[in-house]
This record gives C-alpha cells, structure tokens and sequence, in this order.
C-alpha cells in the first residue's frame, strides 16, 4: 500500500466517524431536549443535561439549576432529573424521602403520573417532529415540479445532438403524449412506452410556440445516487457517472441496466462508464436485497446499489410550508411502518436478519451519505431520527417505551411496580439491549 492510499483510506475513516458523531449527536441532543423541556414544563427539575458520557470536558449550570455538560465519549447523551440516582432514571429513594412534599414534586419520581408520562414521551416525539421539520424542509428547498413537465437544468450526457433547452415545456417524446406525474402509473407506462434509444423526438413548447427538438431519453442510465455499502459504491462509482454499455451492449434506457441486473443470478457484470469526458471501465457483482413489495411483504432482488433519474432537473415551483410539512408527515410515517414490517419480517424469518444494522454499519452509512452531499446527509439524518424515536418507544426496561409501560401499569393498579421489581426488569431489559446491540454489531462484520 502506498502513501497516497493511505491518507485517501484514512481520509475516509475520519469522515465515518465525524459523520457518525455528527448525525447521532443531532438526534440524541434533540431526544434528550424532549425530555428536558417538556419535564420542566411540567415542574420535573433537571440536575443534568449531558450531551456523551464519561470524563466532562465542558459544563455550565443555568439559573434553573440545571449542568449542561459536553462528555468526552459523543456516542449519546441523557438527562439526570432531580431524584434520578443514574442517567436511566433509576430512583434514589433515600434522596427522595429527604424532600419536602414541594420538592418532592418536582422529582421524577414525585411528579403526577400525566407529567412523567408527558415527560417521557417527549424524546420520541421530538425525534418525529425533528424528522418532519427536516423533510420539509427539504421539500420548500427543492420545490415541486412545474405542471406540465418543463425542463430545468439539463444533466451531463455523453450524447450529440441534443437540442432540448432548459424552459421546454414537454408535451411528447417519440410520439407519445406526455401523462400528468401525478398520475404514478401513467407516467410508468409513458417511460415503458417510449423506445430505448439514446436520442428521441421531443414535441415541446418553446417561447410559447410549439417546436419539435432532439432530447436523450427521460430516464437514461445516468447515476442520481448511490446506496451504501452496495456493489457500485464500494468500487467507487460516483453519481453522475453514465454507464454507456452493460457486457459489451449499448444501452440508452436505465430501465435496460436493470433488467440486466435483477437477471443476473448474482454474476459479475461488465460496465463501460462515462466519468467527465473520461471512459472507465468497471466489473461488479450484485448483491440480494430484500425489498418491500407495494403490495406487502418482502422478495429478494439483485442490486448494484445505484438510482437513475431524470435526464434533466424539472423545473420546479415553491412548495407551500403546509403542503410541506404535510410531506414530512407522510415520510416519517413512510419510514415508521417501513421499519416496522421490516423488523417484523425478520422475526418471522421471511427475511435476512442481516438488514439490521449496528454501530458499525449505521456509522459507515453516515460516511457515505455525507461524501454525497449535504442534501442526501440532512435527508440521512431525518431517517434516524425516526428510527431512534421509534426504537425508544419499544416497551423494554431502560427505553422509554419501558417506562411508558410501567406507567401503564400504575395507571391500571393505582401504585407502581415495587422497587425491587423495578429493578429486576431493568436488568432484564438492559441486558436484552446489549444483547441486540452485540447482534446487530455482529451482524456489521459477519454480513
């Protein structure tokens, strides 16, 4: 191994981990903040808020009494209430039999059963709405596409003769008319129906009189994004690079890559490969996924890892802040029952226990989300976030669905569980956590 390789490979290395600690420290520092604010709005007072655990490398105590604390170890984060004798909000009964009734209420512990279940809910909650707010976001930033379908920015291609201009409002391509995009399987059957040729006819309006143009096809074999941790990622294909031909054959068409891949029974493929005005030339494997079926369940599929696009970005109009936070709503429940089928699946057996990812993993998947842009990162982080607050809402010992189930329970009896129980189904439940987690780690270097 040369020099080079070495600072390139330690170069990658250093963007896992500071993406890593990045994104989970967003998510945690939002999650605990939930927790904080809403206890202390309903009169449960904090001692700490801590950012990491272990050695404290920066702390500062606020007029409410509360120490907010930067740790040295940045792989998560909790909040320490008045009464708390650990950060999992075990009870110190010998602190609390010391207090006034007044104080008293203002420890975990003393505060009225609708306060710590408003307390507790509030770390998932606030990780769904950091996920809504992020989607959104997204979506004022990037628009929604003009009606009808009008060329924005035209993409990179490797093609002569395209006389296609940003502002060409597309009314048909090779004789087809266009279909409204809203209309999801309309539009599929227009791609289906168009022929997979590396330039077609493009009837558009042009300064608002109608014109006939050259254009590649809508859908080519261009890269918009790449999975991590996939077959083309790993050999360092980029997005934007265009695969010119698959074993040799010219393909036009992305729709032509994939017909190759998900035939290929897991052999190598050749790929000629347009990069900048440069040819390379790479060999990959595919890899099965299990991928959810529209119409439920699961069915392994070869993949590369890569996503095609449109030829050109559409032009796009503002999005509304309630349409948008609409979306966000929509995406984080996407992601929920996803996850939910997803963990469902792997239970029963249906599908491979190695979709489930640990540390290892997750840490590899900020990294590659990161080197792709800032856009694909934020989007990232999003995804998480719904996957921490739903992981959280599992009704085990030490997460907050635990605690959600305790007070269920004194909800039910009228009197919690003894202290003594309490403290035996957290061991069990602290125990089946780093259980999964030594799954799940095991999972990142075995799968």
């Amino acid at each position: 191994m040369d020099f080079g390789t070495l600072l390139t490979q330690l170069g990658d290395f250093a963007m896992i981990i500071v993406a890593f600690v990045v994104a989970l420290s967003i998510i945690v520092a939002i999650h605990e903040y939930g927790h904080y604010i809403v206890g202390r709005w309903c009169g449960i007072k904090a001692d700490v808020f801590s950012l990491g655990f272990g050695k404290v490398l920066f702390a500062r105590t606020d007029r409410h009494g509360t120490q907010w604390q930067v740790a040295a170890l940045p792989f998560g984060g909790f909040v320490k209430f008045r009464g708390d004798s650990d950060p999992a909000s075990g009870k110190d009964g010998a602190a609390i039999e010391e207090l006034s009734p007044e104080d008293r209420r203002a420890t975990m512990h003393g505060a009225p059963l609708w306060a710590r279940v408003a307390t507790v809910s509030a770390g998932p909650v606030f990780n769904f709405i950091l996920s809504i707010l992020i989607f959104a976001g997204v979506g004022m930033y990037q628009g929604k596409p003009v009606e009808p379908l009008t060329v924005g920015e035209i993409k990179p291609l490797p093609y002569d003769g395209i006389t296609l201009e940003p502002g060409d409002r597309i009314e048909a391509i090779a004789g087809v008319e266009m279909p409204d995009r809203g209309e999801e399987d309309a539009f599929e059957e227009f791609v289906d129906a168009l022929p997979q040729e590396r330039l077609l006819s493009y009837r558009v309006i042009r300064d608002g009189v109608p014109v006939e143009v050259e254009g590649p096809h809508p859908i080519p074999p261009l890269i918009s994004q790449l999975a991590p941790k996939s077959a083309a990622y790993d050999i360092d294909m980029r997005a934007g690079d265009v695969i010119l031909s698959v074993e040799g054959r010219e393909i036009a068409a992305f729709e032509e890559l994939r017909e190759v891949v998900e035939g290929s029974d897991g052999r190598p493929i050749a790929l000629e490969v347009w990069r900048e005005g440069e040819i390379l030339d790479f060999v990959l494997v595919p890899r099965s996924r299990d991928e959810q079926r529209d119409e439920g369940g699961f069915e392994s599929k070869w993949r590369i890892g890569i996503a095609g696009g449109f030829a050109f970005e559409p032009a796009t109009e503002p999005l509304g802040p309630v349409a948008a936070v609409g979306r966000g709503v929509e995406l984080t429940g996407d992601v929920i029952a996803t996850s939910l089928s997803g963990l469902w699946h792997m239970v029963t057996g249906a599908i491979s226990s190695c979709n489930m990812s640990g540390p290892i993993g997750i840490a590899q998947v900020s990294g590659a989300m990161a080197s792709q842009g800032p856009d694909n990162f934020i989007w990232f982080i999003a995804v998480l976030s719904t996957a921490v607050g739903l992981l959280n809402l599992f009704p085990i010992p030490v997460l907050d669905g635990g605690h959600l189930m305790f007070y269920a329970y004194e909800a039910v009896r009228g009197k919690p569980p003894s202290d003594a129980a309490l403290r035996v189904m957290m061991a069990v439940g602290l125990s089946l956590i780093l259980g999964l987690m030594l799954f799940a780690l095991l999972n990142d270097i075995l799968c």
